[in-house]
């Protein structure tokens, strides 16, 4: 097992800078709207909030796991809104742990409304590189030792377009510049040893296909430069307003089932499960993730009115 974790240590490594990671993937993206952008802020009618464990690539020794929260909601009669997120994400030896804050106003644009938003947040790195088993002593890479905790500003903007309960699309780089010492703040965040600009196009919709089903695809798109492109596509069918399930393919990486439960208007809970179809699959058994929602202000609200996204 340890030659796995060295294995996965030179995988991230090689591939870029020690923190040069992905922004933390997981499978139920559309029931987070706001850590992927934050122009999903007050989107809902209630303050929301959400929180997701996801543990990859399970049996392989130092794979990624992630925890995120999140709360948002409306203010000023639906014109604006706030939101806060929370994520820490463990990659073998290294960890980083962020937090954010979102800002939202929309304007009424058809039928939905158009909203824009921005972030402000701090990302923590860390990273024990003494805990990691590897023969050449004097190879640079490892030179700077163990990182006790490096703290780096950053902030992001989103836009997000959404007709209630119908459908919904949005543009967003939760990254779009920081500040790192000996660089300030700077929009060619290519260049920092921590962090790199992501990407994301997300969009969904709702189909009635009779007063008991409903028919939900969704995709999410992201684009990391010198990366390869992926693509998460997801078909989902709801029964009665209660029980979700579907399926996901993510490119080049795995095929995930997912299941949610509407408890009440406002509880839901959601599970998916990877089923990896890369050459990691070999020295892997899928990855698990739990999501827990729940919504404020709905408790007695007779009618019963579910969350699609």
């Amino acid at each position: 097992m340890k030659k796995l974790n060295i294995i996965l240590m030179l995988v991230l490594l090689t591939s870029a800078n020690l923190f040069a990671q992905q922004e933390a993937m997981v499978s139920q993206y559309m029931f987070n709207g706001l850590y992927i952008n934050p122009a999903y802020a007050g989107s809902q009618e209630n303050f929301s909030t959400t929180m997701l464990f996801r543990k990859q690539w399970v049996r392989f020794d130092g794979a990624p796991s992630t925890f995120t929260a999140s709360v948002d909601g409306p203010l000023a009669n639906n014109k604006m809104g706030i939101g806060f997120t929370f994520s820490h994400d463990q990659i073998g030896v290294q960890k980083q742990t962020d937090f954010g804050a979102n800002y939202s106003y929309n304007i009424k644009l058809g039928q939905g409304k158009l909203a824009f938003g921005i972030r402000a947040g701090l990302s923590t790195f860390r990273a024990s590189v003494s805990e990691l088993t590897y023969w050449d002593l004097d190879d640079p890479i490892y030179s700077p030792g163990d990182i006790k905790g490096v703290t780096v500003p950053r902030f992001g903007f989103g836009i997000y377009y959404f007709v209630k309960d119908k459908w919904y699309a949005g543009f967003s780089i939760p990254t779009l510049m920081g500040h790192e010492k000996g660089l300030g703040f700077s929009m060619n965040i290519d260049k920092s040893s921590y962090l790199r600009r992501h990407y994301m196009l997300t969009g969904g919709y709702v189909f009635s296909a009779s007063e008991n089903i409903k028919l939900k695809p969704s995709v999410l798109f992201k684009y990391i430069p010198s990366a390869p492109f992926q693509a998460d596509i997801n078909f989902s069918v709801m029964f009665k307003d209660m029980i979700c399930a579907g399926l996901s393919f993510r490119t080049g990486d795995a095929l995930v089932a997912m299941i949610e439960y509407q408890a009440s208007n406002s509880f839901r809970i959601g599970y998916g499960y990877d089923i990896t179809v890369s050459k990691l699959r070999n020295y892997s058994s899928g990855s698990h993730e739990i999501m827990i929602g729940y919504d404020f202000g709905k408790e007695n609200t007779a009618i019963k009115t579910p969350r699609y996204f």
